[in-house]
């Protein structure tokens, strides 16, 4: 069945697109990498696995500090970021968002510190902890961020971003944690990488099915499409390595490599769809047309 008739003045754009440079792409898949690290490090410290929780805490420092870098660096000032610090409004995910990355940054990076040096051990706790429950956030912000916009592909998909970058999260955090934990102690590691592999398939297919044929054109054309048929390709690939040979030091580093990549070529492919969904007007035309039929 053809698509309903879609004009605009002059075949104009109706939306402007993302003003958003590449870094913000990346800073998707940091941000999301980040905290799940700091969630795993304090989860794998309360149940007395003291050498994933080292490794996992000290990768979420190292992670989370590329995550103030790459807002700057789109911001072009750093004053710019810091002017976001000035208020909090909890309706706004940029503000909510500004201060769980601030936040997150500062404890983690506490934790990590302390880790490394073996110093302060009740400060590093008390910082343990906070960026564990921050490190929640930031798994799942930046999905109800690029929701909260007027994007077509990412504002209908709302109800599922938030869960494709949570699974996302997990399954890249899974992996660099099972990458640098010797093996005897990574199970934890492995089975959250391989539980978000299966989410992150799970919730993208969800998304793609709830957005229809139609409006989930821009996932399956152009860079985007690339980017997504090559990450579930990595999801499968590197769920199957670590599985079958992540007992092993070549097989976990193998198969956390493709997981790491098809995490960051999905968090590429929202990014490129929400640009290609703003650029064509039929994706804005196309869906208020059909809520204004079904309302009449």
């Amino acid at each position: 069945m053809s698509a309903p008739e879609h004009r605009s003045y002059y075949g104009r754009p109706i939306l402007k697109e993302p003003v958003w440079k590449p870094e913000v792409a990346w800073y998707l898949f940091t941000g999301g990498l980040s905290g799940a690290l700091s969630s795993l490090g304090f989860a794998a410290r309360l149940s007395g696995n003291e050498v994933l929780a080292r490794r996992a805490l000290i990768l979420a420092g190292v992670v989370s500090a590329a995550n103030p870098v790459l807002l700057i660096t789109d911001l072009g000032r750093p004053l710019r970021f810091l002017n976001m610090l000035r208020v909090f409004k909890v309706t706004s995910p940029m503000s909510v968002g500004s201060w769980i990355v601030a936040a997150h940054g500062t404890t983690s990076g506490i934790s990590a510190g302390c880790e490394a040096l073996g110093i302060l051990p009740r400060a590093r706790l008390l910082a343990d902890a906070a960026a564990g429950a921050l490190g929640l956030g930031m798994s799942t912000y930046t999905g109800a961020l690029v929701a909260d916009t007027s994007v077509p592909v990412w504002h209908e998909a709302r109800r599922e971003l938030p869960f494709v970058f949570a699974s996302g999260a997990a399954m890249t955090a899974g992996a660099a944690a099972a990458a640098a934990t010797p093996s005897r102690y990574a199970g934890p590691a492995r089975f959250l990488a391989l539980t978000g592999a299966a989410g992150e398939l799970a919730n993208v297919w969800a998304m793609e099915h709830r957005l229809g044929t139609f409006l989930a054109e821009p996932y399956h054309e152009g860079p985007s499409g690339r980017y997504g048929k090559v990450a579930k390709g990595l999801t499968v690939a590197g769920a199957a390595v670590l599985a079958v040979a992540g007992r092993r030091r070549a097989g976990a580093v193998a198969g956390a490599g493709l997981l790491l990549a098809a995490g960051a070529l999905t968090r590429w492919s929202v990014f490129k769809a929400g640009f290609a969904s703003a650029r064509d007007p039929k994706y804005t035309v196309v869906p208020q047309r059909e809520r204004a039929d079904a309302r009449r």
